[in-house]
């Protein structure tokens, strides 16, 4: 879908590399430069579908070959703290003198601006500061992020990803390119727009432990017999009416009719703690997995891939002995299956080739 788009990775860790990938995968020519390394050294897995190019931006050389690189490019990425690209020779300024129409994506936890600005962080640290995590697990027990999904992918990658596509749009327009500021803190607070919506309706109304999905037994995470965890999310009152039918406990005084009894919530989910210990998570995922319930077993990524629902959407894959996920999303129904990993400094080569080609053919 990306076809005809060119990136220019300056590679570095996490959110920067996936939405690189990202962008791969929807079909962009992304070159990711990356350092110099021990040959043979592997190729991580977010760089499938990309073209791999080895180069010391600390030389004059390596800078010299990035700025040739982002002529002919539409965007691009890199995740350094703020000023370090500028002291290489590398910040968008430069990089602008090059390629007015160049879209150039900066990727970080706090900002390119802040008090936090120029402090190290990680994922867990960037959603606890905005507001992302608070919500985040049970009343006795302290928040638990989920481990890169929330801050790096959700509040980073993607919002980068949507930045670029929206500054190539305008570039195209206008020949004019920008510069995109996407950051972990920035992006993880816009998600929380759903919960603030949600606060608004008075689904979400008091502090941390008091609401809804952290006390409530009918949207609760569950311990089954074998260890393994189940999840509800029977929320409206038909998809409760049929969890308190499959579970017999539809005639039951102590619940029909008592939903949002928030006094009485500890003793049903006391109850239901004990109910689902009962059995196993197969077990349950036989009475209520494809109901109304609202249900899902929680899975390892091995175990979700021979899910039959995420088998028969082909959603995890292997590939040279690595267990993988496809492109999402779909366009018209289908799969895409992703380019390979390439070796680190493939295309070095090539790459630099075509620099010269096209460098001879513009002087004559």
């Amino acid at each position: 879908m990306l076809s005809g788009i060119r990136i220019v990775e300056i590679c570095g860790i996490g959110p920067g590399p996936f939405c690189a990938m990202h962008l791969a995968d929807l079909g962009a020519d992304v070159i990711a430069v990356e350092r110099e390394a021990a040959a043979g050294a592997p190729s991580s897995l977010l760089n499938r579908g990309k073209r791999s190019i080895v180069a010391d931006l600390k030389t004059p050389e390596g800078r010299e070959l990035v700025l040739k690189l982002i002529e002919d490019a539409d965007a691009l990425i890199e995740g350094m703290r703020p000023g370090v690209m500028e002291r290489l020779g590398l910040g968008p300024a430069e990089c602008a003198a090059r390629n007015p129409r160049l879209v150039y994506g900066r990727m970080t936890g706090w900002g390119q601006t802040g008090p936090l600005a120029q402090a190290a962080g990680h994922d867990n640290n960037y959603i606890a500061t905005s507001g992302a995590l608070y919500y985040n697990g049970t009343p006795a027990e302290p928040p638990q992020s989920a481990i890169t999904l929330i801050g790096d992918i959700g509040g980073g990658a993607l919002y980068l990803a949507v930045g670029l596509l929206a500054g190539i749009l305008k570039a195209r327009e206008t020949g004019q390119g920008t510069v995109v500021d996407a950051s972990i803190v920035d992006g993880s607070a816009h998600m929380m727009q759903l919960i603030l919506a949600s606060r608004q309706k008075g689904l979400v109304t008091g502090p941390r432990g008091e609401n809804m999905h952290e006390r409530s037994h009918f949207f609760a995470t569950y311990r089954c017999a074998d260890g393994h965890f189940i999840t509800l999310g029977s929320l409206e009152p038909q998809f409760y009416a049929l969890l308190l039918e499959k579970l017999g406990l539809r005639d039951d005084p102590r619940f029909a009719g008592k939903q949002w009894d928030r006094a009485r919530w500890g003793e049903m989910q006391a109850h239901f703690t004990e109910l689902f210990a009962s059995r196993t998570r197969d077990e349950w995922s036989a009475l209520l997995e494809g109901t109304d319930v609202c249900f899902g077993p929680v899975l390892s990524p091995p175990e979700a891939a021979a899910h039959p629902h995420m088998a028969a959407r082909d959603i995890y894959f292997e590939r040279d002995g690595l267990l993988q996920t496809r492109p999402a999303p779909r366009f018209d129904g289908q799969a895409v299956t992703p380019r390979p990993l390439p070796q680190r400094g493939e295309h070095t080569g090539a790459i630099l080739a075509a620099l010269d080609a096209q460098a001879a053919s513009v002087w004559g």
